[in-house]
């Protein structure tokens, strides 16, 4: 498998280069339709069959995973064809500490074929079916294999069946607006340093992001300082630039290393913030729930802050406006990165979590663009990452960002 797993990957490699066409598709089209302010309608329409460019503007959220395995060769090839000009590796460990990109340490479950697989035994919980109200579950880890057993697993679509009682129903869980079209073969897992490869082939810039372990840091002697080096020192080895480099974390502790530790790194270092979800007092809209403030963040070094996309938004007078988070943000000269679009489904009911703050408004997909024209225009984001890219590289062309 591992010998196979190198033959497919070099088989990828070998179709890419910088300047490769670019094509997004039928998509735009379809969400242009639906578009219910007509300045905007029609100015993207008429971007329609214009050729399209790569765009560092559009980051690729672990590749194309709206249809496409996350995290493996063929979801960064299609992601790449989509013009994103940043792809998003998320490292994670082995057990025997190699960088491998995965989600989460702990999601091998739900975005690889391994209890479908002997290795299934090691796996820190075991498949449970569900039995009565009880859901069905299971935990596998990075952690819990070596790099060796991890290359010869195969992705999938992340998604379980929490009422399964087998374990081929559990795997079976793709929700009905994505598909299994492109995953069904199973998608080829990647290293970090494969990864990095890829990339360099390709000609994009990366944004690693240094997943906050499942496990007890430090591991076997390991500290989250070594980590969080292991993973530039990677960058350091295949001679990428500093520049090219967007390291992110949603760990403040990992980008004040960096800032410290490889202050060129550190220049482009990323803070995700979910302060939403971690403090109970924090409000989008009330900067005195801040805490560290924004102004704070600037004069730690961080220049660079991304929080999800609701953060940053609210509505006003019926419309999609800038949040109060947005405008201190921007105040304090920190660059903006948000995420994710394209990950919630179709948006006739809400639009769900990365709609949360302008549920009220969202009744159809059209929104999306609307939504991406106020973060772009209004807020002055600097990129998005999106689970399909071409949504944003035509937007990007059409806009004539870079």
């Amino acid at each position: 498998m591992r010998f196979l797993s190198v033959l497919i990957l070099a088989g990828v490699l070998s179709g890419f280069a910088a300047a490769a066409p670019v094509e997004v598709g039928v998509r735009p089209q379809f969400l242009i339709g639906q578009i219910r302010d007509p300045e905007l309608k029609a100015k993207l329409e008429a971007c329609l069959d214009r050729p399209q460019e790569r765009k560092l503007f559009s980051i690729a959220h672990r590749g194309a995973p709206l249809q496409f395995a996350e995290h493996t060769a063929e979801s960064y090839a299609a992601a790449h064809r989509m013009g994103a000009g940043i792809q998003e590796c998320d490292v994670a460990f082995t057990k025997d500490k190699k960088l491998v990109c995965r989600h989460a340490q702990n999601d091998l479950h739900t975005t690889t074929n391994i209890l479908a697989t002997p290795l299934a035994a090691k796996c820190t919980k075991p498949f449970t079916p569900a039995e009565g109200d009880k859901p069905a579950s299971a935990e596998c880890r990075t952690s819990d294999i070596t790099l060796a057993e991890f290359k010869t697993l195969t992705g999938k679509m992340d998604a379980a069946d929490a009422k399964a009682t087998t374990v081929a129903g559990y795997m079976n869980g793709t929700p009905r607006w994505r598909t299994d079209l492109y995953a069904a073969a199973g998608g080829t897992l990647m290293t970090h340093a494969e990864y990095i490869a890829m990339g360099k082939k390709m000609g994009v810039k990366f944004t690693p992001e240094l997943k906050t372990p499942s496990v007890a840091m430090p591991y076997e002697g390991w500290t989250q300082e070594q980590y969080a080096q292991a993973m530039i020192d990677e960058y350091k080895a295949a001679g990428v630039s500093a520049s090219d480099v967007f390291p992110q974390s949603f760990r403040l502790a990992d980008v004040l290393y960096w800032i410290k530790a490889e202050p060129e790194f550190g220049k482009q270092a990323v803070f995700l913030d979910d302060r939403d979800e971690t403090d109970k007092a924090f409000d989008p809209m009330n900067a005195a729930t801040f805490k560290p403030s924004m102004k704070e963040l600037k004069a730690m070094g961080v220049n660079y802050i991304a929080p999800s996309m609701p953060l940053l938004v609210t509505v006003e007078n019926g419309k999609i406006a800038p949040s109060v988070y947005a405008k201190e943000a921007k105040a304090a000269g920190l660059k903006i990165i948000t995420w994710s679009l394209e990950r919630s489904g179709p948006l006739q009911k809400g639009g769900g979590y990365y709609y949360k703050s302008i549920n009220s408004i969202v009744n159809n997909d059209g929104v999306i663009y609307e939504l991406l024209d106020v973060l772009a225009r209004d807020v002055g984001v600097v990129g998005i990452f999106s689970d399909w890219p071409a949504t944003v590289t035509f937007y990007a062309n059409c806009m004539g960002l870079k």
